[in-house]
C-alpha cells in the first residue's frame, strides 16, 4: 500500500514536468533556446529556480542527518556561501557578460589559449557528471527502498527510469525548459520542508515557541567552533571553504552560471545572484533545525537510528511519521533531486557541444539542423553515462554523499580556481601547451599533501584543500611563464 501511494505521487509529479516541457518547447527548441533560453529569462524567475538547482536531494537528506555527528556547524560554511556569491556578482558576472559567452570556459581560451580552454571544460565535465550522479544516486537509492524493492524492480531499472524521465522533458528546449521546471520544483521542495517540520513538531506536541526553545537548548545546536584548529569543523576552515566552494561550484561552474547567462542584462543577473545567495542561510537553517527535531523525536520515542546519517530522515519518514509525511518527503526529495540533475544534464550537454565539439552558431538552416541532431545525440550519451556512474557509486557506497561531493570539488575545481585567479588578477602568461599538465599535477600533489599531513601530524585536511590545490596551480602557471622559450 505504501509503495503504491508513493508511485502515484511520483507519476503525478512526472506528468506535471512533461506538461511544462511541452509548453516551453512549443516556442522554440533550437540550440540557442537549449543553451541560452534566447537570453530572455526574468531575473526573479531564475533566482527562485536557482535555489532548487543549488539545493539538491542530497541536501534534503544529508544536511538534517549531519546534525548527529557535526551539530549545526554546517551553518559556518553556509555563512561563507553568501560572500562567495558577492564575488560572483561583482567579479565574474561582469566578465562573462562583457565577453558574451555561451559557456564560461570561453574566457580561458581568450586569456591563455586553446589548451587551457579545453582543460577548463574537461575539468568541469568530470566534476559535474560525477557530482550530479552522486546527488541523483542518493534519491534513486531512497526511491528503490521505499517503492521499487517491494515491486521486485532491480536498482538498475530504477536508475534508467529516472534518467529517462529527465531526458524526456529536457532534450528539446534544454535550459529554457529547465528554468521553469526548476522553479516549480523549488516551490515544491521548500513547501515539503516546512510541512515536514510542522508534522514533526505536531507529533512532539510543540508550539512554535516550544520548538525554538527545544532546538536552541539541544546539545546539537552548536554552530560555531573556535577552539580546535585540528578539527575540520573549525569556523575559519568552514567559512572560507564555503566562500571558495561557492565561487568554484557556482561561479566557475557552467551548470550554475548557464541560468544566469540567460538573463538579458548584467544588472538583472547580479540581482538574481544576490537574491538566491541570501536565501541559503534561512533554508539551510531550517534543514539543520529539522535534523535536531528528528533526533529529539527519536530520543523521546526510543527509536534506533540508522548507522548512516544520510538515512535518518528517510527512515523516520517511512516508518515513524505517518503516510502524510512520507508523501511530502518523497515529493520534496524528488523535486530537489530533479532540479539539480536536469540542470546538470543540460549544462554538460552545452559544455560538450560548445567547448569540446566547438559547435558555433549555424549560418544556414541545414547546418542548424545538423547541430541540433548532434546536440541531441550528446544529450542522450551523457544521460547514459549518468546511469553508469550511478551504478558505480552504488557499488562503492558512501556514508555521507554531501561530504564526498565537497571533497571531490576540492580536487577537481582547484585547478579551475587557479586558472581564473591568475587570469583575473595577474599578468602571468604561461605556455598554453603545458597548462593541462599543471592542472593534472596539482590535484595529485594535493592527495600527497593530504595523506602526509594525516600520517605525520594527525591533521585532518578539510575543504581548505581547495585553496591548496588552487595555490599549486597558480605556482605551476607562474613557473611556466618564467622562460617560455625553453619550454
Amino acid at each position: 500500500m505504501q509503495s503504491s501511494f508513493i508511485l502515484v505521487v511520483i507519476a503525478a509529479y512526472f506528468l506535471m514536468l512533461m506538461l511544462i516541457s511541452y509548453l516551453t518547447s512549443r516556442k522554440g527548441s533550437d540550440n540557442d533556446a537549449f543553451f541560452r533560453a534566447n537570453r530572455s529569462s526574468k531575473w526573479y524567475v531564475v533566482a527562485f529556480a536557482m535555489i532548487g538547482t543549488s539545493i539538491s536531494g542530497v541536501t534534503f537528506v544529508s544536511v538534517p542527518g549531519m546534525v548527529r555527528n557535526h551539530d549545526m556547524t554546517y551553518m559556518q560554511m553556509v555563512l561563507g556561501f553568501f560572500f562567495g556569491y558577492l564575488v560572483i556578482a561583482y567579479v565574474l558576472l561582469p566578465l562573462y557578460y562583457k565577453l558574451n559567452l555561451t559557456t564560461i570556459y570561453g574566457y580561458l581560451g581568450q586569456r591563455y589559449g586553446r589548451n587551457s580552454y579545453k582543460t577548463g571544460a574537461w575539468f568541469f565535465l568530470l566534476s559535474k557528471i560525477v557530482g550530479a550522479a552522486a546527488r541523483l544516486y542518493l534519491v534513486a537509492f531512497i526511491l528503490q527502498s521505499l517503492v521499487f524493492d517491494a515491486w521486485g524492480v532491480p536498482f538498475v531499472v530504477t536508475v534508467i527510469g529516472i534518467i529517462l524521465v529527465i531526458w524526456l522533458y529536457s532534450h528539446k528546449s534544454g535550459i529554457k525548459t529547465i528554468i521553469w521546471t526548476d522553479w516549480i520544483q523549488t516551490l515544491l521542495f521548500l513547501t515539503a520542508l516546512v510541512l515536514i517540520i510542522w508534522q514533526v513538531t505536531t507529533r512532539l506536541g510543540f508550539g512554535w515557541d516550544d520548538t525554538f526553545r527545544a532546538i536552541t537548548a539541544n546539545r546539537h545546536a552548536r554552530i560555531f567552533v573556535f577552539d580546535d584548529w585540528a578539527s575540520t569543523q573549525h569556523f575559519f576552515k568552514q567559512f572560507f571553504s564555503g566562500m571558495f566552494i561557492t565561487i568554484v561550484m557556482t561561479g566557475l561552474d557552467q551548470d550554475q552560471m548557464q541560468k544566469n547567462l540567460t538573463i538579458k542584462s548584467l544588472k538583472d543577473a547580479r540581482r538574481n545572484v544576490i537574491s538566491y545567495g541570501l536565501a541559503f542561510a534561512p533554508i539551510n537553517l531550517l534543514f539543520l533545525s529539522l535534523g535536531v527535531l528528528l533526533l529529539i523525536f527519536a530520543e523521546q520515542n526510543g527509536i534506533a537510528l540508522p548507522d548512516v546519517s544520510d538515512n535518518i530522515l528517510p527512515v523516520m519518514a517511512r516508518g515513524h511519521l505517518g503516510q502524510v509525511v512520507l508523501g511530502i518527503f518523497v515529493t520534496g526529495i524528488v523535486a530537489a533531486a530533479f532540479s539539480s540533475a536536469d540542470s546538470a544534464l543540460t549544462a554538460l550537454t552545452t559544455s560538450f557541444c560548445v567547448d569540446i565539439l566547438e559547435m558555433g552558431r549555424a549560418d544556414n538552416p541545414e547546418a542548424e539542423h545538423r547541430n541540433i541532431a548532434t546536440r541531441r545525440h550528446v544529450h542522450l550519451a551523457i544521460s547514459t553515462l549518468f546511469v553508469l556512474i550511478i551504478l558505480l557509486i552504488e557499488a562503492v557506497g558512501s556514508d555521507s554523499i554531501i561530504t564526498a561531493i565537497y571533497k571531490l570539488a576540492s580536487y577537481t575545481y582547484g585547478p579551475l580556481l587557479g586558472l581564473y585567479f591568475c587570469g583575473l588578477y595577474t599578468r602571468v602568461k604561461p605556455v598554453d601547451k603545458w597548462v593541462p599538465y599543471v592542472a593534472v599535477a596539482a590535484p595529485l600533489l594535493c592527495f600527497v599533501f593530504e595523506t602526509g599531513m594525516k600520517l605525520q601530524f594527525g591533521y585532518q585536511v578539510g575543504y581548505e584543500l581547495l585553496l591548496v590545490n588552487a595555490a599549486l596551480t597558480v605556482t605551476g602557471l607562474w613557473i611556466l611563464s618564467l622562460n617560455p622559450r625553453k619550454l
